[in-house]
């Protein structure tokens, strides 16, 4: 048998009673059921959960201003569950259902019984495919939030510029932690997507991990070298760049590939928003606070190229399951199929020109429509407060028995307690500035 050829189709007639007691099947376990696919894909789906809760959680707000840990922690958590309820109630059978146009399927609701017992599509490949090279989403996923985080940055405008001028991280030790756990939560964002525990899984693991390492560390070396010292901050940037542009070729490329990959994401993401940054009056202009057009549009888009040009035409068929149709720029020329090739470069850049204008458009729309209801920003008094504006509340409570600091109901009650208590005024004034000092 060629080893390309497909399997033999599985005996109708199998006779279920030689298998093992636990793997019969039953009215909660049928037969076309895998039960372990089935396994790896709940492992999966709850790591790709915990990338975001806690993982994103954490990691954000940790990563920003002390007076804004809260709302940007707090925005991922309400993101997720936002996101959860739009996608079973018309996100899943849009991406995943029966087809509408050649782009989306038949808008429907994925929470009846009856359709969620139902048989999957074979997890090969979703029928909304239009020939470009995307393993686990480096285009739809984060290319998408590059180009849609920058664009509701535009809208939204920039923050107070006490804030532009001075956004340390309040804490980088729980940065760390969220990085790591979405570091680790990669393992099921890039291995689930073949929708089964087979080798291209384990393929698409590994080299989502060597690329992540090496991109981090050729962040860091960059650092070394032109400013001097390595940067915490900068490590999690290279590692995330590395996690976006190896994610739409995970499982389709080579090892070698992926460490190219990596040496790629770690340092031109890097000179976009070391050098090109300073230098683009647009770039200055919008207040893309977490970095995002750097770390996953320019990464998203890396990661689409390099896919185009390293993707191997027998790991292309293991994942989508049509040989000689999806083929790597540089594997087309080893094999004499050139047109090919090209023809799949085109593809990879028509896709991100596609992903970039629909997200301008769209993002933008849906920024309009909402400030026709809420305003998309805040007051800039409430924006010189922060979190206890927006939410009443503040991330550390590093005063008295949890009493809130500078300019909050807290301090005005430990101010009524130091003159009821008869300190004197020096006292009272030398405690004053310890607090504002803190």
């Amino acid at each position: 048998m060629s080893l390309l050829a497909p399997p033999p189709p599985f005996p109708p007639a199998f006779n279920f009673s030689m298998l093992p007691s636990n793997l019969n099947p039953n009215d909660a376990n049928p037969p076309w059921m895998s039960k372990g696919d089935n396994a790896w894909q709940l492992i999966a789906a709850t790591l790709v959960g915990m990338q975001s809760v806690p993982g994103l959680i954490i990691l954000y707000g940790g990563a920003v201003k002390k007076k804004w840990a809260v709302n940007s922690a707090f925005m991922a958590l309400y993101a997720f569950a936002c996101v959860l309820v739009c996608w079973v109630c018309w996100g899943y059978r849009l991406s995943f259902g029966e087809k509408l146009i050649p782009i989306w399927g038949k808008v429907d609701v994925a929470l009846e019984q009856e359709y969620l017992f139902e048989q999957a599509f074979l997890g090969l490949f979703p029928n909304a495919t239009m020939g470009i090279i995307d393993y686990s989403g480096g285009y739809v996923i984060h290319l998408s939030s590059g180009v849609a985080g920058f664009t509701a940055a535009y809208w939204v405008g920039p923050r107070s510029t006490k804030d532009r001028e001075r956004f340390p991280p309040n804490n980088i030790l729980l940065m760390l932690a969220g990085a790591g756990l979405l570091w680790m939560g990669w393992t099921g964002f890039n291995g689930g997507d073949p929708y089964a525990a087979s080798i291209d899984a384990s393929l698409a693991v590994l080299n989502t991990h060597v690329a992540a390492a090496t991109s981090l560390l050729t962040w860091l070396i960059l650092d070394l070298i032109f400013f001097g010292k390595p940067s915490v901050i900068g490590a999690v940037q290279g590692m995330i760049t590395g996690l976006v542009a190896i994610t739409p070729a995970a499982g389709v490329v080579q090892g070698w590939a992926a460490i190219i990959i990596g040496l790629c994401s770690g340092s031109i993401p890097w000179f976009t928003m070391m050098v090109v940054h300073k230098k683009s009056e647009l770039l200055q202009k919008v207040d893309d606070t977490m970095a995002v057009f750097h770390t996953h549009a320019v990464a998203g888009s890396l990661g689409g190229i390099l896919t185009g040009l390293f993707a191997n035409p027998r790991l292309c068929y293991l994942f989508y399951g049509y040989y000689n149709k999806y083929y790597g720029f540089f594997y087309g020329l080893r094999d004499g199929k050139i047109h090919n090739g090209f023809r799949q470069m085109g593809l990879q850049l028509l896709g991100i020109l596609f992903i970039v204008v629909v997200n301008v458009v769209m993002t933008s729309l849906i920024c309009l429509l909402v400030q026709l209801i809420v305003p998309l920003r805040m007051s800039e008094e409430d924006m010189e407060i922060g979190d206890e504006a927006a939410h009443g509340e503040e991330a550390y409570a590093i005063w008295g028995q949890g009493d809130r600091l500078e300019k909050s109901a807290g301090f005005s009650a430990y101010n009524d307690d130091m003159i009821t208590a008869g300190a004197s005024r020096s006292n009272y004034n030398t405690s004053k500035s310890q607090v504002e000092m803190v």
